[in-house]
């Protein structure tokens, strides 16, 4: 298979499967090629970290989006995403970064480490002894951590499910009309909800995210967010604070389950959570690639340049297996030395949710595995068909 033919069945059902095969083959052409409709695609770590972190990229934002989507607005699950900080750039990236920060902050995700344990001993004592662990815990999980933090009431949390993971096909180059039509429906929903939920938390502010967001919202001297902005936020903190938080988990528990000894070695010793976390992220990452735009001319070191206004498709997958980074890269070995995965990208766009996905994972697959000694694989999961988000859509199991 030449490297042609490897990039294209990551386009293909069958080659998203399993696409490490077809990242050895690219990777191992060149570090970077231009194919396709000339966009180019990068494959290793080394240069993957530093163009992700390289000032002449920027994301494709409202502008671009205006120029070869003029009607996107129409459709709400493109617009929160399109108007979140996902997709803008500085100086607007910048203020809402900042502004999202400072109520996103490191100690208000590690006082969710309760919340997370509490609500993971739930899930697990209400499994059944046969169930699809996608849907009797992965889901529910980080939905429930997610709107514990936005402050939306334990009831409404299971119609959030659904309308999440109908609008994260927004983020996929791939599509159908079918699937649009739902991300649509999926963000007015959102919108609607939101938009009720900020004009209660206006009235009665709470110890919340969303209550600091409009206080943050509502704070002339601040960094500034408009009304459309924060709404944005909050759908894209909702949606990305949910799927790829489910993909690692259910990915995680499937490498772990078909791994004994490794499980073993967690169970017996939780402190190791850390390590098997970012060893997982690697893996198997749960974002598989990113996009970026050059900005300004960029010089790369092997000569080659790269005009203003390239596209440049960044294989997160391809990267961390990377034999050159991670010897035997595709052996899980949560012992290796300095892992770094580019999973949650990295610059200026490094996901704000990081730590917590990061968190939940680690409370969870101790727990899990320690509470449920017998967890074992019931069969072969189903793999959601995504290029971008990797995951499972189920993946039956026993509880022993």
């Amino acid at each position: 298979m030449d490297h042609q033919t490897a990039l294209a069945s990551l386009f293909l059902p069958e080659g998203r499967l399993d696409p490490y095969p077809a990242y050895d083959v690219i990777r191992a052409h060149s570090p970077i090629f231009q194919a396709l409709d000339g966009r180019w695609f990068v494959t290793t770590h080394a240069l993957t970290s530093r163009l992700l972190r390289d000032p002449h990229l920027r994301v494709a934002d409202a502008a671009d989006y205006d120029g070869f989507w003029p009607d996107w607005r129409r459709n709400r699950g493109v617009a929160s995403i399109v108007l979140s900080m996902l997709q803008t750039n500085p100086p607007d990236h910048t203020r809402l970064r900042r502004a999202a920060a400072a109520t996103f902050t490191a100690r208000r995700v590690a006082a969710l480490r309760d919340v997370i344990a509490r609500q993971a001993e739930d899930l697990v004592k209400a499994m059944p002894s046969s169930t699809d662990f996608m849907s009797a815990f992965a889901y529910p999980l980080p939905i429930g951590v997610i709107c514990a933090l936005l402050g939306v009431p334990e009831s409404d949390r299971a119609w959030f499910r659904q309308r999440a993971a109908d609008l994260t096909v927004v983020l996929e180059p791939i599509s159908t009309e079918e699937e649009m039509r739902l991300a649509d429906v999926a963000g007015r929903d959102l919108e609607g909800y939101f938009t009720d939920l900020i004009a209660e938390r206006r009235r009665a502010p709470r110890e919340d995210l969303t209550s600091a967001l409009v206080a943050v919202h509502d704070d002339t001297a601040g960094p500034g967010m408009t009304g459309e902005e924060m709404l944005a936020n909050l759908v894209l903190l909702l949606v990305a604070g949910f799927e790829t938080t489910t993909n690692l988990l259910g990915t995680g528990i499937e490498i772990l389950l078909t791994r004994p000894e490794q499980a073993d070695r967690l169970r017996g010793d939780p402190h190791l959570a850390p390590a098997f976390v970012e060893e997982i992220l690697r893996y198997d990452s749960p974002v598989q690639l990113t996009s970026r735009f050059v900005a300004s001319p960029l010089d790369l070191d092997d000569g080659l340049r790269l005009d203003a206004g390239a596209q440049l498709t960044m294989l997160l997958g391809s990267a961390n297996r990377d034999p050159a980074r991670y010897p035997d890269p595709h052996r899980f070995d949560p012992d290796r030395p300095n892992i770094q995965p580019v999973s949650f990208g990295g610059g200026a766009h490094y996901c704000l949710g990081a730590p917590l996905a990061r968190l939940e994972a680690q409370v969870a697959f101790p727990l899990l595995l320690s509470m449920l000694p017998g967890l074992s694989l019931a069969g072969p999961g189903e793999r959601r068909d995504r290029l971008v988000l990797r995951g499972h859509a189920t993946l039956p199991v026993t509880t022993g």
